[in-house]
Protein backbone atom coordinates (compact mmCIF):
# COMPACT_ATOMS: atom_id res chain seq x y z
CA UNK A 1 0.00 0.00 0.00
CA UNK A 2 1.36 3.42 -0.93
CA UNK A 3 2.27 5.78 1.86
CA UNK A 4 -0.13 8.69 1.59
CA UNK A 5 0.37 10.57 4.82
CA UNK A 6 3.60 12.34 5.62
CA UNK A 7 3.53 11.18 9.23
CA UNK A 8 3.83 7.58 8.02
CA UNK A 9 7.13 8.28 6.29
CA UNK A 10 10.02 7.64 8.71
CA UNK A 11 11.63 10.85 9.94
CA UNK A 12 15.41 10.90 10.28
CA UNK A 13 17.70 13.59 11.68
CA UNK A 14 21.36 13.66 10.68
CA UNK A 15 23.02 15.88 13.27
CA UNK A 16 26.29 17.00 11.75
CA UNK A 17 25.65 17.21 8.02
CA UNK A 18 29.22 17.62 6.76
CA UNK A 19 31.06 15.36 4.29
CA UNK A 20 29.98 12.02 5.72
CA UNK A 21 26.73 13.18 7.29
CA UNK A 22 25.71 14.89 4.07
CA UNK A 23 26.35 11.72 2.06
CA UNK A 24 24.31 9.66 4.54
CA UNK A 25 21.46 12.19 4.51
CA UNK A 26 21.38 12.40 0.71
CA UNK A 27 21.09 8.62 0.33
CA UNK A 28 18.39 8.27 2.96
CA UNK A 29 16.43 11.22 1.52
CA UNK A 30 15.63 9.10 -1.53
CA UNK A 31 13.16 7.11 0.60
CA UNK A 32 12.60 8.94 3.88
CA UNK A 33 11.95 12.39 5.33
CA UNK A 34 15.45 13.50 6.27
CA UNK A 35 16.49 16.58 8.23
CA UNK A 36 20.10 17.73 8.15
CA UNK A 37 21.46 19.80 11.02
CA UNK A 38 24.49 22.06 10.91
CA UNK A 39 25.28 25.65 11.71
CA UNK A 40 25.18 26.76 8.06
CA UNK A 41 21.95 25.62 6.43
CA UNK A 42 23.12 26.53 2.92
CA UNK A 43 25.70 23.72 3.05
CA UNK A 44 23.10 20.99 3.59
CA UNK A 45 22.38 18.83 0.49
CA UNK A 46 19.39 19.87 -1.62
CA UNK A 47 17.19 16.84 -1.05
CA UNK A 48 17.56 17.19 2.72
CA UNK A 49 15.41 19.51 4.82
CA UNK A 50 17.81 21.99 6.48
CA UNK A 51 17.84 22.61 10.21
CA UNK A 52 20.21 25.45 11.06
CA UNK A 53 21.39 24.98 14.63
CA UNK A 54 24.46 25.09 16.82
CA UNK A 55 24.55 21.97 19.00
CA UNK A 56 26.22 24.03 21.72
CA UNK A 57 23.19 26.37 21.93
CA UNK A 58 20.51 24.50 23.90
CA UNK A 59 17.82 27.16 23.46
CA UNK A 60 18.29 27.33 19.69
CA UNK A 61 18.36 23.55 19.48
CA UNK A 62 15.09 23.17 21.36
CA UNK A 63 13.37 25.73 19.13
CA UNK A 64 14.24 24.09 15.78
CA UNK A 65 14.41 20.35 16.54
CA UNK A 66 11.96 18.38 14.37
CA UNK A 67 9.30 16.39 16.21
CA UNK A 68 8.31 12.72 15.93
CA UNK A 69 11.76 11.57 14.87
CA UNK A 70 12.32 7.86 14.30
CA UNK A 71 16.10 7.86 13.85
CA UNK A 72 18.86 10.26 14.89
CA UNK A 73 22.33 9.87 13.38
CA UNK A 74 24.92 11.83 15.35
CA UNK A 75 27.84 12.48 12.99
CA UNK A 76 30.03 15.28 14.32
CA UNK A 77 33.61 16.26 13.61
CA UNK A 78 35.42 18.73 15.88
CA UNK A 79 35.60 22.34 14.80
CA UNK A 80 39.05 22.41 16.40
CA UNK A 81 41.31 19.47 17.15
CA UNK A 82 42.06 20.09 20.80
CA UNK A 83 40.39 18.78 23.94
CA UNK A 84 37.75 21.50 23.92
CA UNK A 85 36.91 20.82 20.28
CA UNK A 86 36.51 17.10 20.87
CA UNK A 87 34.54 17.61 24.08
CA UNK A 88 32.14 19.99 22.32
CA UNK A 89 31.66 17.70 19.32
CA UNK A 90 31.36 14.29 20.94
CA UNK A 91 30.00 14.91 24.43
CA UNK A 92 28.57 18.39 25.03
CA UNK A 93 26.76 18.60 21.70
CA UNK A 94 25.34 15.12 22.16
CA UNK A 95 24.16 15.89 25.70
CA UNK A 96 22.44 19.02 24.41
CA UNK A 97 20.73 17.10 21.62
CA UNK A 98 19.58 14.37 24.02
CA UNK A 99 18.14 17.07 26.30
CA UNK A 100 16.21 18.53 23.36
CA UNK A 101 14.97 15.04 22.41
CA UNK A 102 13.30 14.48 25.79
CA UNK A 103 9.75 13.31 25.20
CA UNK A 104 10.55 11.79 21.81
CA UNK A 105 10.73 8.02 21.37
CA UNK A 106 13.41 7.07 18.87
CA UNK A 107 13.67 3.68 17.23
CA UNK A 108 17.44 4.11 17.22
CA UNK A 109 20.19 6.61 17.97
CA UNK A 110 23.34 6.09 15.91
CA UNK A 111 26.58 7.57 17.23
CA UNK A 112 29.40 7.81 14.69
CA UNK A 113 32.63 6.90 16.43
CA UNK A 114 36.18 5.93 15.54
CA UNK A 115 38.58 3.02 15.78
CA UNK A 116 40.84 5.45 17.68
CA UNK A 117 39.16 4.12 20.83
CA UNK A 118 41.50 1.12 20.45
CA UNK A 119 45.19 1.38 21.33
CA UNK A 120 46.36 -2.14 20.43
CA UNK A 121 49.87 -2.07 18.93
CA UNK A 122 50.73 -5.75 18.52
CA UNK A 123 49.26 -6.56 15.08
CA UNK A 124 46.32 -8.29 16.82
CA UNK A 125 42.79 -8.44 15.51
CA UNK A 126 40.28 -6.19 17.25
CA UNK A 127 36.50 -6.35 17.17
CA UNK A 128 33.58 -4.81 19.01
CA UNK A 129 34.40 -6.80 22.16
CA UNK A 130 38.08 -5.85 22.33
CA UNK A 131 39.34 -3.64 25.18
CA UNK A 132 39.02 0.10 24.53
CA UNK A 133 41.89 1.92 26.22
CA UNK A 134 42.54 4.94 24.01
CA UNK A 135 46.11 6.18 23.74
CA UNK A 136 45.17 9.83 23.12
CA UNK A 137 42.76 12.36 24.59
CA UNK A 138 40.77 12.32 21.35
CA UNK A 139 39.99 8.62 21.68
CA UNK A 140 39.15 9.04 25.37
CA UNK A 141 36.63 11.78 24.62
CA UNK A 142 35.08 9.86 21.73
CA UNK A 143 34.68 6.90 24.09
CA UNK A 144 32.94 9.24 26.56
CA UNK A 145 30.57 10.15 23.72
CA UNK A 146 29.86 6.47 23.08
CA UNK A 147 29.00 5.97 26.75
CA UNK A 148 26.76 9.06 26.69
CA UNK A 149 24.83 7.66 23.72
CA UNK A 150 24.49 4.20 25.23
CA UNK A 151 23.33 5.52 28.59
CA UNK A 152 20.63 7.68 27.01
CA UNK A 153 16.90 6.93 27.07
CA UNK A 154 17.04 5.68 23.46
CA UNK A 155 18.23 2.40 21.92
CA UNK A 156 21.72 3.27 20.70
CA UNK A 157 24.17 1.80 18.24
CA UNK A 158 27.79 2.89 17.93
CA UNK A 159 29.51 2.76 14.53
CA UNK A 160 33.30 2.83 14.83
CA UNK A 161 34.96 3.81 11.56
CA UNK A 162 38.59 3.20 10.73
CA UNK A 163 40.36 5.77 8.52
CA UNK A 164 37.90 7.14 5.95
CA UNK A 165 39.29 7.87 2.47
CA UNK A 166 37.85 8.58 -0.97
CA UNK A 167 37.51 11.27 -3.64
CA UNK A 168 36.88 13.97 -1.03
CA UNK A 169 39.59 12.63 1.31
CA UNK A 170 42.76 12.36 -0.76
CA UNK A 171 45.36 13.37 1.82
CA UNK A 172 47.10 9.99 2.02
CA UNK A 173 47.23 9.52 -1.74
CA UNK A 174 48.64 13.03 -2.19
CA UNK A 175 51.23 12.42 0.53
CA UNK A 176 52.51 9.30 -1.26
CA UNK A 177 52.63 11.12 -4.61
CA UNK A 178 54.55 14.03 -3.06
CA UNK A 179 57.13 11.76 -1.41
CA UNK A 180 55.91 12.52 2.10
CA UNK A 181 55.48 8.85 3.05
CA UNK A 182 58.38 6.40 3.46
CA UNK A 183 57.28 3.79 6.00
CA UNK A 184 59.77 1.31 7.37
CA UNK A 185 59.26 -2.35 6.56
CA UNK A 186 57.44 -4.12 8.03
CA UNK A 187 55.26 -1.14 8.85
CA UNK A 188 52.32 -1.13 11.26
CA UNK A 189 48.98 -2.45 10.07
CA UNK A 190 46.58 0.20 8.81
CA UNK A 191 42.80 0.06 8.49
CA UNK A 192 40.53 2.08 6.24
CA UNK A 193 37.08 2.38 4.72
CA UNK A 194 36.03 4.15 1.53
CA UNK A 195 33.71 7.08 2.16
CA UNK A 196 31.01 5.54 -0.04
CA UNK A 197 31.07 2.38 2.08
CA UNK A 198 31.07 4.44 5.27
CA UNK A 199 27.87 6.21 4.20
CA UNK A 200 26.46 2.95 2.88
CA UNK A 201 27.04 1.11 6.16
CA UNK A 202 25.14 3.71 8.19
CA UNK A 203 22.27 3.74 5.68
CA UNK A 204 22.14 -0.06 5.76
CA UNK A 205 21.97 -0.15 9.57
CA UNK A 206 19.37 2.64 9.55
CA UNK A 207 17.12 0.66 7.21
CA UNK A 208 17.47 -2.39 9.43
CA UNK A 209 16.50 -0.32 12.47
CA UNK A 210 13.44 1.08 10.70
CA UNK A 211 12.43 -2.45 9.71
CA UNK A 212 12.54 -3.48 13.35
CA UNK A 213 15.53 -5.79 12.93
CA UNK A 214 17.61 -6.35 16.07
CA UNK A 215 20.90 -4.44 16.08
CA UNK A 216 24.02 -4.87 18.14
CA UNK A 217 25.10 -1.98 20.40
CA UNK A 218 28.30 -1.52 18.36
CA UNK A 219 29.68 -2.17 14.87
CA UNK A 220 33.28 -1.81 13.71
CA UNK A 221 33.21 -0.50 10.15
CA UNK A 222 36.44 -1.10 8.24
CA UNK A 223 37.13 -2.75 4.90
CA UNK A 224 37.93 -6.43 4.46
CA UNK A 225 41.72 -6.23 4.29
CA UNK A 226 43.86 -4.56 6.94
CA UNK A 227 47.22 -3.90 5.28
CA UNK A 228 50.69 -2.91 6.39
CA UNK A 229 51.35 0.71 5.57
CA UNK A 230 54.51 -0.01 3.57
CA UNK A 231 52.56 -2.42 1.34
CA UNK A 232 49.92 0.21 0.60
CA UNK A 233 52.53 2.87 -0.18
CA UNK A 234 54.50 0.50 -2.41
CA UNK A 235 51.33 -0.44 -4.32
CA UNK A 236 50.39 3.21 -4.90
CA UNK A 237 53.91 3.95 -6.17
CA UNK A 238 53.52 1.16 -8.72
CA UNK A 239 50.30 2.65 -10.08
CA UNK A 240 51.34 6.20 -10.93
CA UNK A 241 54.35 8.54 -10.94
CA UNK A 242 55.38 9.59 -7.42
CA UNK A 243 58.21 11.77 -6.17
CA UNK A 244 61.09 10.05 -4.41
CA UNK A 245 60.61 10.04 -0.62
CA UNK A 246 61.83 13.16 1.16
CA UNK A 247 64.57 12.73 3.78
CA UNK A 248 62.04 13.78 6.42
CA UNK A 249 59.16 11.68 5.04
CA UNK A 250 56.91 10.04 7.60
CA UNK A 251 58.22 6.61 8.55
CA UNK A 252 55.38 5.05 10.51
CA UNK A 253 51.68 5.06 11.24
CA UNK A 254 49.84 7.14 13.79
CA UNK A 255 47.39 4.64 15.19
CA UNK A 256 49.31 1.70 16.62
CA UNK A 257 49.22 -1.58 14.72
CA UNK A 258 46.01 -3.58 14.80
CA UNK A 259 43.69 -5.33 12.39
CA UNK A 260 40.03 -4.31 12.48
CA UNK A 261 37.50 -7.09 11.99
CA UNK A 262 34.30 -6.20 10.13
CA UNK A 263 32.64 -9.61 10.59
CA UNK A 264 29.78 -8.31 12.73
CA UNK A 265 28.91 -5.74 10.06
CA UNK A 266 29.13 -8.37 7.31
CA UNK A 267 26.81 -10.60 9.34
CA UNK A 268 24.05 -7.97 8.95
CA UNK A 269 24.13 -8.48 5.18
CA UNK A 270 26.17 -5.39 4.34
CA UNK A 271 28.50 -5.75 1.35
CA UNK A 272 31.39 -3.46 0.53
CA UNK A 273 31.71 -1.69 -2.82
CA UNK A 274 35.41 -1.24 -2.04
CA UNK A 275 36.46 -4.32 -0.03
CA UNK A 276 40.18 -3.42 0.01
CA UNK A 277 42.54 -0.50 -0.59
CA UNK A 278 43.27 -1.57 -4.17
CA UNK A 279 39.63 -1.22 -5.17
CA UNK A 280 39.26 2.20 -3.59
CA UNK A 281 42.59 3.80 -4.39
CA UNK A 282 42.63 2.08 -7.79
CA UNK A 283 39.46 3.88 -8.84
CA UNK A 284 40.77 7.19 -7.50
CA UNK A 285 44.04 6.75 -9.39
CA UNK A 286 42.26 5.93 -12.65
CA UNK A 287 40.13 9.04 -12.29
CA UNK A 288 43.25 11.08 -11.64
CA UNK A 289 44.94 9.71 -14.77
CA UNK A 290 41.91 10.64 -16.85
CA UNK A 291 42.03 14.24 -15.63
CA UNK A 292 45.79 14.72 -15.85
Amino acid sequence: MAITEDKQIPRILVAGCGNLGGAIASRLAEDFRVFGMRRTASQIPEAVQPVAADLLDRDQLASVLPEQLDIVIYCLTPSQYDETGYQNAFVTGLNNLLHALEGQSLKRLFFISSSSVYSQNDDSWVDETSPTEPARFSGEIILDGEKTAQSSAHPATIVRFSGIYGPSRRRFLQAVMEGEMDPASPAPYSNRIHEADAAGAVCHLTRLALAGAPLEPCYLASDCEPARLDEVVAWVRQQLPCKAPDPDARKGGRAGSKRCSNQRLLDTGFRFSYPDFRAGYGEMIEQQKQHS
